[in-house]
């Protein structure tokens, strides 16, 4: 029971718990603009970790890299350069909702896309609507998007219910216009990701004959999506950096503060990345409809980011009936994982 799509469920629910709480010690740092720790968590999450995990891991990085079509090389890193897009407003969107209500709306839309549009543009979908396991499947991503919409709409009374004041104590600038536009464009790019994976899976089968593990394999294919995350999130921040005079972040600041900012973020970024490597793990015993590994490992985000919220006090002041709500979209997410699973376990059988 336990084994091919019920453990990949257990390994996207560990790199959930990484990519729903990588924020937290990011609102730690102190008297550092916003692009200065992002570009730190950046070097940590897209480049410095990636490599030093792939070569510890054995897979070959390099020669699997080589060894692969140039197309697929080529699409993994643009994808992963449209991802880029999506992290670096998802940081914002977390700047401008926080982390329970801006982790819903980003990620509603980017499970919208990232899970559907693979199996669309491959021309899956006739085989998921003729079959029950597809019937399962596309039953579990619909209960995920409900429990999404449910937390979303409990963020919406929220911030209906909340004062300006309750609302800054959490988040310090919330402004709820601006970061749900910035939340629908995160979202949508943010798709990328499961765009690259797919387009790397020769990359993948190359790694492994190499020599790298089955459930490794995917470790070369992310040096090249963060790769393209890193190149847009660098440039824009660096670029603040100028513009703000905030390149004095790295050096201004009294030594243990400096080295506890640096900590902190390159921390944020170890996280994120630990989320994407169980992720690619994870995929790797989700059998037919692999795609839907998506929708499950977003499910586990939002869960656990809207944890993390509840324990971090986004939520003080709220009514009774609103933390049900809450609480509803949480089961509803959980519930998704389980029935995405089985329609999984059902198509592999």
């Amino acid at each position: 029971m336990l084994g091919g799509p019920f453990l990949g469920v257990i390994l996207h629910s560990v790199g959930g718990v990484a990519h729903g709480t990588f924020y937290a010690p990011l609102k730690k740092v102190e008297k550092w603009s916003w692009e200065s720790g992002w570009l730190i968590q950046g070097l940590a999450a897209w480049v410095i970790v990636p490599w030093l995990v792939a070569i510890c891991a054995r897979t070959n990085p390099v020669e699997a890299i080589s060894n692969s079509p140039h197309k697929s090389v080529l699409m993994t890193y643009l994808f992963g350069g449209m991802w880029g897009f999506g992290s670096l407003t998802f940081g914002l969107t977390m700047r401008y909702l926080g982390m329970s209500l801006g982790m819903a709306v980003a990620l509603g839309f980017c499970a919208t896309f990232g899970t559907l549009m693979p199996p669309i543009v491959q021309g899956d979908m006739s085989g998921l609507l003729g079959s029950s396991a597809g019937h399962l499947l596309l039953g579990g991503i619909a209960v995920c998007l409900l429990g999404i919409g449910q937390c979303g709409y409990a963020g919406m009374r929220k911030e209906r219910e909340m004062t300006d004041e309750q609302k800054k104590e959490g988040i310090k600038e919330f402004a709820l216009t601006k970061g749900f536009f910035v939340a629908v464009f995160s979202g949508i790019m943010s798709a990328g990701f499961a765009y690259a994976i797919n387009a790397g899976k020769p990359i993948a089968d190359a790694a492994l004959q190499s020599g790298a593990s089955n459930i490794l394999k995917n470790a070369p294919v992310f040096i090249l999506i963060m790769g393209g995350g890193f190149t847009v999130n660098s440039i824009w921040c660096i670029i603040l950096n100028i513009k703000n005079k905030s390149y004095t972040d790295y050096l201004g600041l009294a030594p243990k503060m400096l080295s506890s900012n640096f900590i902190l973020a390159a921390s944020a970024g170890t996280i994120w990345y630990t989320g994407f490597f169980f992720y690619g793990m994870g995929t790797t015993f989700m059998g037919k409809f692999d795609f839907s590994s998506w929708s499950i490992h977003l499910a586990f985000v939002i869960m656990f980011s809207t944890i993390c919220g509840i324990a971090m006090k986004e939520w003080k002041g709220v009514s009774k009936k609103t933390m049900a709500l809450v609480y509803l979209g949480l089961i509803l997410l959980l519930l998704s994982t389980v029935i995405t699973a089985m329609g999984n376990s059902s198509a592999t059988h």
